[in-house]
């Protein structure tokens, strides 16, 4: 049997974390000799070597990604435990890692920011990234919940809607189907399109629509952000389909243009999800409930022509 203390797992997860024993001394506000000495201890109970020194790092031994893989679980679970018996207290204190997709940033920063104002115990880590990084969070524990759309059905998630995501066409202003009274879908599919890379769910979502009218977009520009399709459709290097939540700034300042589209918007969904055996902690679970009080306000966008929003 492996013997261990607590403080030796973390001094490990560290250094394994860092690849280096001086930065995860500096981390942990301990003297070099002393994190060096807590890993000696834990080699001599597991009996094998869990460090390698390669040049200026020290990397993991087989023996050590075994060990570091369990000793996140065990992390986790120690954390996990400390929230809940501080909810029992009737504390909400904790912390919370949320990961979103890149066209949720926005509102999602904005959810979080009130939510902090109500529980200032709370502290948050926020990571912004694409839907197939999202879901391989979820698959290695890395985030306690994530937002974007639709879920995956094939993975072992609980997912909950809280709020519609319209995707709606838009344009630089100055392009020749701004203005007019309705586009027709096939009209729209003749001009160039700026869309998201194949694996982003809004590039999905939208490809579906148009097969299923029969259509099929005209080959443009691919992106990998929103941020690079707004500029680039400003730009009049094309038109887009983007969710209506990405819009704000670019709207109030009349950099683009909403098309009125017959058959838009796409009314697709906001999603929370998780890992389907994630214990409920406090802070996640008053997270959660938050989201399904609070998403529901409107977001301060500029006004959409009732023709683009039927």
């Amino acid at each position: 049997m492996i013997h261990f203390t607590l403080r030796q797992l973390r001094v490990f997860t560290a250094a394994a974390r860092l690849q280096s024993y001086t930065r995860a001394s500096q981390e942990l506000h301990l003297s070099q000799p002393a994190v060096s000495m807590q890993i000696r201890q834990l080699e001599e109970h597991v009996g094998l070597p869990l460090f390698e020194p390669v040049g200026r790092r020290v990397d993991l031994t087989d023996a050590g990604r075994v060990l570091y893989e369990y000793a996140q679980r065990i992390n986790e679970v120690i954390s996990e435990a400390d929230e809940v018996l501080e909810g029992m207290k009737g504390l909400k204190r904790g912390h919370l890692r949320v990961s979103v997709a890149s066209t949720a940033n926005h509102f999602v920063a904005r959810l979080l920011a009130k939510f902090s104002k109500f529980y200032p115990d709370v502290s948050i880590s926020l990571d912004v990234t694409n839907r197939a990084r999202l879901l391989q969070q979820l698959s290695d524990n890395e985030t306690d919940l994530v937002i974007m759309g639709e879920p995956p059905s094939d993975a072992d998630l609980t997912a909950k809607a809280f709020m519609e995501n319209p995707l709606v066409a838009i344009a630089s202003p100055t392009h020749p189907l701004v203005g007019k009274k309705q586009v027709s879908l096939a009209e729209l599919a003749e001009h160039r399109f700026v869309q998201r890379e194949p694996a982003s769910g809004t590039r999905a979502a939208v490809t579906r629509f148009f097969q299923k009218h029969n259509l099929t977009l005209k080959p443009g520009l691919e992106m990998r952000s929103n941020e690079a399709i707004k500029q680039a459709i400003e730009a009049g290097l094309g038109v887009g389909i983007v969710s209506l939540h990405t819009l704000e700034l670019e709207l109030e300042t009349k950099r683009v243009a909403v098309l009125n589209v017959a058959g838009l918007p796409i009314v697709r969904h906001w999603y929370m999800m998780q890992r389907r055996d994630k214990r409920d902690t406090p802070v996640l679970q008053t997270f959660r409930e938050f989201v399904l009080t609070h998403a529901q306000s409107p977001l301060q966008l500029a006004p959409v022509s009732a023709d683009a929003t039927k």
